[in-house]
Order: structure tokens, then C-alpha cells, then sequence
């Protein structure tokens, strides 16, 4: 058993933050996957959490790639001063952001949130040089290229489906849509616990590293086990709290949501996640989401979207990784002096 040093409290705060985090993006982002589903009732809100609850646990244990591009490719774990300080920092800012924007119901980004609260505290630690700088500009452009190509994606997806069943009756295919609306919110749950989860567990991994409780050779990362079993079961509990502010926003106040519109942009959502998380790759499924949404409704006509409320949405995810960013290198300072 390891002394109770001050690095090994340091690391259980590390760890207890990190599922906390995991836990609240599971409530947080648990709209994400079956607001529309709920919104058009093809599932009750119980059945909807359940099912997203079973398939983010799925997901979160069938990836690794993502877990290492957050631990490994923002900064450098072996190099990195204080490294259970500034993860802790990163953390604090992260999660203190989530619980600002779930309270006003804003569906702003947890990945933006501990993307930019990892680069903001290392920042903090040891200045600019402490950032990977390709590979965080390579992690920003998958997180700016996947709203945009999830806008376009479901702007097309709705005109296809629309066309395939243009000629059948009109409450036949409601019925029809809402029983995929089953099959397209289980896919998405799964590709939200298999990006989402994982940026958990790069940031347990980059801990253990750079405090020196794992050791692997430079350029290896390697997810321990129990960071996987925690990291996923934290998001399926939180997940089966649900965000019901979230869920409202998500589900009607950007436009009116028909089961043929809510099929076609959790299918869109789904497969833009997918890629992305095979690609190594970590992106906002919130932004991926709301951007499937709004491009179904673009695609009907302009102005069945709510624009003022997609502009709202659009200046929070903008200022989500800046503002995290300072927040956790102000978290460092303070962390830096106290602790």
C-alpha cells in the first residue's frame, strides 16, 4: 500500500474529480442522445435513460484512441511540472463550467471544457512550451470540422428520407420513424460513451504518468483497466440521472422535432461521432448533435429552426474552451500556493 504522501492525496482528488467530471457529463450530456427520441415520444423518458444509461456503458469499454489523444497529444505526461496539479486544475475548471451551463440550460461542451481546461492549466504550470501544439490544433480542428460536417450530414439525410417516403401516409411513417427513433438513440448513446468516456480516462491515465504511479515507456499509453471500468460506470450512473433542463432545450425550444426530423438527425449525429471516435479523434457530441438538428431544419425551411437560440448556443460553445482554459489556470495558481 502506497505512503499517504501528498502526491497520493493529490491523486485521489485527481481520481474522485475526473469520475465526478464523468459522472456530470453523463447527466449533462444524457439529452444529447435521447432528447429526440423523448421529444416526438417514441420512448418515454424513463425507457430513454435506461437504454442511454446501457449503451454510453457499452460504448465507453469499446474505445481506447481517444482516451490517448486527450492524455498524450495535448501535452506530454512525462514532461509535464506538477502534473497532478495541473490535472486537478484542469478538472475543477471543466466541471465547475458544466454545472454553470446545465443550470441555465445552455448544452455547451464537455469536451471543449476539459480540452481547454488541460491546455489552460499546463499553460499555467509551465507557459506556452508545455503545449503539444500540432497536436492540440489537431484536436481543435476535429472539434470546429465535426459540427459542420454534422450540419451538412443531416441537412442531406432529411432530404433523402423524405424523398423515400414521400408517397406513404402521413401517420404510417410517424409510426415507422419512431420505432427506428429506437434503434438511431441507442447508436448514439453508444458513440457519445465511446468518444466521451474516454476523455475521461486520458486525463486518469495523464495523471498517473506524469505523478509517476504508472510507468511506461516515453510515447506509450496505455489505459489501465480499472480507469476503464470506473471511467464508464461514473458516465452510466450519471447518465441515468438525466438533464432534464438539457432535455427541453434540446428537444423543442430549437425547433419542432417530428419523429422522421428526430430519426434523421440522431442518425446523422450517430455516424458523424462513430468516424470521428475511429478516427482517434475526440469531439463535442453536444455540438455534433445540435448541428444535426439544425441542419434537418434548415433543410425544411429557415425558418423552423430558432435562430436566437442556435446564435445563444452557438457563442457558448465558442467561449466554452477559452473560458475553461483560464478558469484552470487560475485553479492552478490557486491549487500551486495551497496545496
Amino acid at each position: 500500500m502506497p505512503e499517504l504522501s501528498p502526491e497520493v492525496i493529490i491523486l485521489v482528488l485527481v481520481v474522485i474529480m475526473a469520475l465526478s467530471f464523468d459522472f456530470i457529463n453523463g447527466f449533462h450530456d444524457t439529452a444529447n442522445a435521447i432528447a429526440t427520441s423523448v421529444s416526438t415520444r417514441a420512448l418515454s423518458p424513463r425507457t430513454a435513460i435506461i437504454i442511454a444509461s446501457v449503451f454510453n456503458l457499452v460504448g465507453a469499454l469499446t474505445y481506447t484512441g481517444v482516451a490517448k489523444t486527450i492524455g498524450g497529444q495535448i501535452t506530454d505526461p512525462f514532461k509535464l511540472p506538477n502534473g497532478l496539479l495541473v490535472v486537478l486544475a484542469a478538472l475543477t475548471a471543466a466541471i465547475l463550467w458544466n454545472l454553470i451551463t446545465w443550470w441555465f440550460g445552455i448544452p455547451s461542451s464537455s469536451s471543449h471544457a476539459i480540452i481547454g481546461g488541460v491546455a489552460g492549466a499546463a499553460v499555467g504550470a509551465a507557459g506556452l512550451g508545455a503545449i503539444n501544439m500540432e497536436g492540440f490544433i489537431e484536436i481543435v480542428k476535429a472539434l470546429i470540422i465535426s459540427p459542420i460536417v454534422a450540419f451538412v450530414i443531416g441537412f442531406i439525410v432529411i432530404k433523402v428520407v423524405s424523398k423515400i417516403v414521400a408517397n406513404k401516409a402521413y401517420h404510417k411513417t410517424n409510426r415507422s420513424f419512431r420505432a427506428l427513433q429506437v434503434l438511431s438513440a441507442s447508436w448514439q448513446s453508444f458513440s457519445h460513451g465511446a468518444n466521451d468516456a474516454q476523455k475521461t480516462m486520458g486525463v486518469i491515465t495523464l495523471a498517473l504518468l506524469s505523478g509517476g504511479f504508472l510507468v511506461q515507456e516515453p510515447g506509450e499509453f496505455t489505459i489501465p483497466l480499472w480507469v476503464k471500468l470506473s471511467a464508464a460506470i461514473a458516465m452510466a450512473l450519471g447518465t441515468s440521472v438525466g438533464g432534464w433542463r438539457i432535455i427541453k432545450t434540446m428537444g423543442g425550444k430549437i425547433m419542432k422535432i417530428k419523429p422522421i426530423s428526430g430519426f434523421s438527425a440522431d442518425l446523422s449525429s450517430a455516424l458523424i461521432i462513430t468516424i470521428f471516435t475511429t478516427l482517434k479523434l475526440p469531439v463535442s457530441t453536444t455540438h455534433v448533435i445540435t448541428s444535426s438538428i439544425l441542419g434537418v431544419g434548415a433543410s425544411q425551411k429557415l425558418n423552423a429552426v430558432k435562430w436566437g437560440l442556435a446564435g445563444r448556443i452557438l457563442i457558448t460553445w465558442v467561449i466554452t474552451l477559452p473560458v475553461s482554459a483560464l478558469l484552470a489556470a487560475a485553479c492552478y495558481v490557486v491549487f500551486d500556493v495551497f496545496l
